[in-house]
């Protein structure tokens, strides 16, 4: 490996709420450690993001890589909306050719199809998330019908009627865990449209986040197992809607959405402290 950089230039995206920092490394310069996710990510300390990525170099066939921490500086297998961001950024870095490429995750290989939108900063990006592997049998979860489902990453899918008037910051904690079987939570229900779905999120080593794209997608899955939903579903998430399409069998589910360039950042390294310097950005 060559020596680190002073300086490492970042850009901030945004997919229906949920925002990460992303940064090319496709030489292997900046190991995204976990120093490096909790400087960068907090919120009055840092950037602010809900997870950090770092984009490497294409490996088992894939175009480019993904490397993903939270933003409590843990690893994360994959993120639905941390790859439409990373697509966005390879696209503006021109290490992609869109509109289709792949991206190798720890989860596995994801197939993506990336649209330009209607400014430099805005785009659409239809991500493949793979196979949702549901539990076998429904839990009770405080009264509600619950399923684990693994999209790569684990989660506890909730069914109650109204998803708002939950207290997140009490059930989510309390069932997600804690260490090596800490898992995400959505509360999901009806829709504000017949046919729709409204989630809420706890996310392991975020907490509440306006958008979660793994957790929709085991959202739809599990309404679809409890007849709640067909196979193409929009989902409410508090930061904006996504669609999902639920694949037969073994084909993968994909997910869809807007994403958007927030701004880029100049980090000075190594991080004594955070000092950061925002030189631009879209709305």
């Amino acid at each position: 490996m060559s020596q680190a950089p002073a300086r490492l230039v970042l850009s901030k995206h945004e997919g229906a709420g949920n925002d990460f920092l992303v940064f090319v490394d496709v030489d292997d310069q900046v190991p995204l450690t976990e120093e490096l996710a909790l400087g960068l990510c907090d919120r009055r300390r840092g950037i602010g993001a809900d997870g950090i990525i770092r984009i490497g170099p294409g490996r088992d066939g894939a175009d480019v890589s993904m490397q993903l921490r939270n933003a409590d500086g843990g690893p994360a297998e994959t993120s639905g909306n941390g790859l439409r961001c990373l697509a966005q950024a390879a696209v503006i870095h021109q290490l992609v050719r869109p509109p289709h490429f792949t991206v190798a995750t720890a989860a596995g290989l994801r197939a993506v199809d990336y649209q330009p939108g209607a400014s430099a900063e805005a785009a659409t990006a239809d991500v493949e998330m793979g196979v949702a592997r549901l539990a076998a049998r429904d839990l009770d979860v405080d009264g509600h019908r619950a399923r684990s489902v693994d999209m790569g990453n684990p989660h506890l899918v909730v069914w109650c009627d109204d998803p708002g008037a939950i207290d997140l910051e009490e059930a989510g904690p309390r069932l997600a865990g804690r260490g090596p079987e800490e898992r995400n939570v959505e509360f999901v229900g009806p829709g504000p449209v017949a046919g729709e779905l409204s989630l809420v999120v706890w996310e392991r080593g975020v907490g509440t986040t306006l958008a979660c794209g793994t957790g929709t997608c085991a959202a739809a899955a599990a309404a679809a197992a409890w007849g709640a939903i067909g196979r193409r579903v929009r989902v409410h998430n508090p930061g904006g809607v996504l669609q999902v399409t639920l694949g037969e069998g073994d084909q993968p589910i994909r997910l869809s959405g807007p994403v958007r360039k927030v701004a880029d950042v100049v980090v000075t390294l190594p991080l004594a402290h955070v000092g950061a310097e925002i030189v631009g950005g879209g709305r």
